[in-house]
Order: C-alpha cells, then structure tokens, then sequence
C-alpha cells in the first residue's frame, strides 16, 4: 500500500513515496481507501522536525497527513455510526508514526468519520474535517452568543474562513483582517467587516469596535500585538499554543483540534453546513503523490488560498 513519509527530518525533499502493510479495522473502526488527503501547516511541522521529540516514541517511518476523504471499504464489529461499506466519507487523522492521512488506506475510529457532503469531490471533502474542527473548537472556546461581535486574523486562510462562515452561522458579527488583494474573498466568506491586516490590526478593529470585541480568534499568529482588539472580560483563542498572561480579566485558550477527535456528530454538523452552502470547501491544486515535495514547497511560500490536495488514483 503506498503511502507519502520520511525517514529522516528535513526539507520538503525528503519526502517520498514508500509501502506500508495493508491493515484492517477492528471493533469500533473503519477502513479507508484513500482517494485525497489535504496539505496542511501542521504537516510541515510533522516533516521538518519541529515535533522530533514528540515522534521519538514511533519508530519512522512518519507519515504526515490530518485529512482524507475516500471510500469506506471495511467495517468493524461494533460500529455505531451508521457507516457501511461503499460509502463516501470525510476523517480527521491524529497522527502518530506512520499512521498519517498520505496514505491510500487507513483505518480510523469510526467516529473519526463522516459523510462526506453530498455532491462534492473526494479533493473538495477532504478540505473540511481538521480546519473545520479546529474552527468549531475555537469558537466553542470562545464561548460567544447570537448578536456578539468577533474578530479573526488570518481569515483568508482556510482556518480564518472557516471561522468566519462558522460564526456567521451562529448569528455572530465578524471583523476580518485581509491585504487588499484578499479583501473580497475575505467579504465573499460573509465577513461583516474588513480591515487590513498588519501588526497594527488591534487598532484597525478598535475603529469600528471602540470598545473592543467579545472574542478573537488569531489565526495570523500575531499573539501579544493582537489582544488590545478585544475587551476587558472578553475572551482570545490561538492555535498556536499562545497563552497570555490574564490581563483585562480576558479569558486566553488554546486550540487544539485532537480535542474534537472522534466528535462525529460536530463533524457531522460540519458535513450538513457545507451541503447548505454555509461552508465553503476550497481548493487551491491537486499533486500526485510523487509530487507531495512540490505541495509542499507551494505550502511554505505562502499566500495559497484554499488548500493544496494529494490525490491518489
């Protein structure tokens, strides 16, 4: 079974395309074939060492992937979601050694799994699971109501996007930051307003929100710089482990998506939002697997809008 990994840490050229055994779910699981899985920002990190420490208890080789979407083809004993053979589903992946999404097989929790929305491509599928999750998470977080206001950076990217749709859907008022060149993707998502981005975004949202805004989701990273956007007791989300310091009796969490592994039914939610049109799946190009270095290095150089797909035969 072919599958994309590493051996040893590096740049994008040490990505290859190797064999794994073929494996089979047990009680409680469903297996895969793999027809696309999504290039994400945390797969670089899984490939040019910044988590070596974390992999030391894998033996490589390490396969990096956190989506796929494909076609069931065996079920365990014991699976309660409804999931048969032949169906078209979408699945996070939390990834440990070689048991990554660049894979053309993979065995899952069954609640890892969902439909995939109806009339979309396994490449347009396999684009919401992780960011879509991670968006839900850092919303939930967050902890805002119908009628509150909230910021996100980052939002032409597909996290931001997805934090932007999720939050429209939830009857929130969304200030975006995007350059120029994005500022009509960002507003196409549904953002009510658009500053630009910069170092100096805390300020450009405190212009239409003089008070600050209830929540912030920083999606750009931008930590420290982006806090003064947001009000005294209100609540800051990052998904880069950043976790102020308490001031202003603001509420700092941290995203992490493996808190919504096996969560089918928020992931089912997501499925139904995109059949709605509330979410939108985008796609930036599709690589072969030999081709993984070059999505990677794409991924590296920045500005793609809509996510980079390897897509196996």
């Amino acid at each position: 079974m072919r599958a994309i990994g590493f051996t040893i840490h590096g740049g994008p050229e040490v990505l290859e395309v190797i064999d794994l055994p073929e494996i089979h779910a047990g009680p409680g699981q469903v297996r895969l074939r793999v027809h696309a899985a999504t290039v994400n920002p945390t797969d670089i990190m899984t490939r040019n060492g910044s988590r070596a420490e974390m992999q030391k208890v894998d033996p490589p080789p390490y396969v990096p992937g956190m989506d796929v979407a494909g076609i069931v083809d065996e079920v365990g004993e014991g699976v309660s979601t409804g999931v048969k053979i032949g169906d078209s589903v979408m699945g996070m992946v939390v990834t440990k050694g070689s048991h990554g999404g660049y894979r053309e097989q993979i065995v899952l929790d069954a609640r890892s799994v969902a439909a995939a929305p109806a009339g979309t491509t396994h490449v347009e599928a396999c684009t919401l699971p992780m960011n879509g999750l991670t968006a839900r998470r850092s919303l939930d977080l967050l902890g805002l109501s119908a009628g509150q206001t909230v910021a996100v950076t980052g939002a032409a990217g597909c996290y931001g996007g997805y934090v932007i749709q999720l939050a429209k859907a939830d009857g929130l008022t969304v200030i975006a930051d995007a350059s120029e060149a994005d500022e009509a993707l960002v507003k196409s998502l549904g953002a009510d307003i658009v500053v630009r981005r910069g170092d100096d975004v805390a300020d450009r949202i405190r212009v239409h929100c003089p008070d600050g805004v209830d929540g912030l989701a920083d999606g750009a990273v931008l930590k420290e710089l982006a806090i003064p956007a947001v009000r005294d007791g209100g609540a800051f989300t990052s998904v880069r482990g950043f976790k102020g310091d308490g001031q202003r009796g603001i509420n700092f969490t941290t995203t992490f998506v493996r808190d919504y592994d096996c969560e089918h039914e928020k992931l089912d939610r997501l499925r139904q939002l995109a059949e709605d049109g509330a979410i939108t799946l985008r796609v930036a190009q599709t690589y072969a697997p030999e081709q993984a270095p070059d999505a990677h290095r794409r991924l590296e150089a920045g500005g793609t809008r809509g996510r980079l797909v390897i897509e196996f035969s």
